[in-house]
């Protein structure tokens, strides 16, 4: 476990070095939102593109792979949503409340997964979670987005809309352009891909100074019922979810391992925004995700022991 809890020592660190950073006043608050979103639109759609360009996609069992995804997450999803009436009746949760639970155990941060898989896997196992990203960004978006419409008491977005911020989505563009390069062999000028490399070495940093300096302690400590179901249902429930189906589709090693690490890596917080403008409970969701965040500095070690 040792070993393990040496690979992923160093990112929580940042997390907990960018909380204290943002606590300090050291750094002006504007800047984090500036820095968020240069890691968003510049620094990580370059290190996907770069990834998926370099990868070698031949050695992945992709169907069972992206089959296994897919049906967690509908597996996830459908659980949940067989979930809203009981805590509805006997909890007294708000659709609001539920919208949050949903975004929160759905969600993933992907930023954390791609650090822990290039500490522990290195370029292979990020050409998987290259996959993970092209399959899950897409489908979580428009999941959630219709979650949180069917729920809402504002007007519900259409399909046009919907297609509009998914085909925005820098995440989505890194991702298919270095597939499509990967796939049909295309050389690419040395100089560009020195330029990604650099470009992708300030991602993994910054994104995690920038997921620290969201965390609010404060917000954690108001518990609630439903905090505790996005918990638990984000920490431990997803990933047996997972381990479930990937073991149904004969997935082992390399493939399950990253998959697992996605499953039980915090939520994102780009849900939170959602959750302000389409009903949901947007300081549950902050509560939720500081709480997920420093239990998982525990959850994940211990699961990859187990793993292994």
């Amino acid at each position: 476990m040792i070993p393990v809890f040496n690979a992923i020592f160093p990112i929580f660190a940042i997390v907990a070095l960018g909380f204290a950073l943002r606590k300090s006043g050291f750094i002006e608050a504007g800047f984090w939102s500036t820095v968020e979103d240069l890691c968003f639109y510049v620094f990580f759609p370059a290190l996907l593109a770069q990834t998926m360009i370099n990868a070698d996609l031949s050695q992945i069992e992709a169907g069972a792979f992206t089959l296994t995804l897919l049906v967690t997450m509908a597996v996830i999803g459908a659980s949940l949503l067989a979930l809203w009436p009981l805590m509805r009746r006997f909890l007294g949760t708000q659709p609001g409340q539920f919208t949050t639970v949903y975004q929160t155990t759905t969600r993933w941060h992907g930023f954390i997964a791609l650090a822990i898989v290039l500490s522990l896997y290195g370029p292979q196992g990020a050409a998987l979670i290259a996959l993970v990203f092209a399959v899950m960004v897409p489908v979580l978006q428009v999941s959630n987005i219709f979650v949180l419409a069917a729920f809402s008491p504002f007007e519900r977005p259409g399909l046009a809309s919907i297609a509009k911020t998914i085909l925005r989505n820098p995440i989505i563009w890194g991702v298919g352009i270095g597939l499509v390069i990967s796939l049909n062999q295309v050389p690419v000028w040395p100089p560009i891909m020195d330029m990604l490399d650099l470009l992708g070495r300030a991602a993994l940093g910054a994104s995690l100074l920038v997921l620290g300096a969201g965390l609010s302690l404060k917000a954690a400590l108001n518990p609630s019922r439903e905090l505790l179901i996005g918990v638990l249902g984000k920490l431990v429930f997803t990933p047996l979810v997972m381990m479930g189906v990937a073991t149904a589709f004969g997935l082992r090693g390399l493939e399950r391992d990253v998959l697992l690490i996605c499953a039980a890596v915090p939520t994102a917080m780009n849900g939170y925004v959602l959750a302000r403008k389409m009903g949901g409970d947007a300081p549950l969701y902050a509560t939720i995700s500081t709480v997920q965040t420093v239990v998982s500095f525990g959850s994940i070690p211990l699961l990859l022991w187990m793993m292994s």
